[in-house]
């Protein structure tokens, strides 16, 4: 289904070498907003840093594919030392094409993660690579954000994945 993710996780520290082992995943396609951090908060939430230093050094790579615009997007990156595509339309297939270029990987190796069904998990789905979805940091306020959420609560993933279960 198009709004269903490959499975849910309560953070994206929570995404592991072993999980995305059994993924045989070795490039995230990541969200910022609500994914890495608050919405336009410029600084990573807490553990991010860590976590994005962690799968580096393990050789896992890591690129930011955004919707929002270079000015919010390119500060981030650089202080999490990533490459990044902004303005990526998604749920459109553009970010994530231009990502996979810049990442010299395939579909089959990579998945994309953030908390949104509308942009992220569909957006993934339709480029047919798994998504991680994640549930997001903190509800946004604006109108469009509070109906968007509304209307996502269907497709809302009901189970969390937990390390040493099995992947359907």
């Amino acid at each position: 289904m198009l709004f269903r993710a490959k499975l849910a996780l309560r953070s994206v520290c929570d995404i592991t070498l072993a999980l995305l082992d059994k993924l045989g995943v070795r490039g995230l396609l990541l969200d910022i907003d609500n994914t890495l951090t608050t919405h336009d908060n410029p600084t990573p939430a807490s553990g991010v840093e860590a976590w994005v230093a962690g799968m580096q050094a393990a050789g896992i790579a890591l690129c930011l594919v955004s919707n929002n615009h270079a000015p919010r997007v390119k500060p981030f990156a650089d202080r999490l030392g990533l490459d990044f595509v902004c303005e990526g339309k998604k749920p459109l297939s553009k970010g994530y094409r231009e990502a996979l270029q810049k990442m010299h990987l395939s579909r089959k190796q990579v998945a994309a993660v953030g908390d949104q069904i509308f942009t992220d998990v569909l957006g993934a789905n339709l480029f047919r690579v798994p998504c991680i979805f994640v549930f997001p940091m903190e509800m946004e306020t604006t109108r469009f954000f509070r109906l968007k959420r509304k209307l996502e609560i269907p497709f809302l993933p009901r189970k969390i994945y937990e390390e040493g279960t099995d992947l359907k």
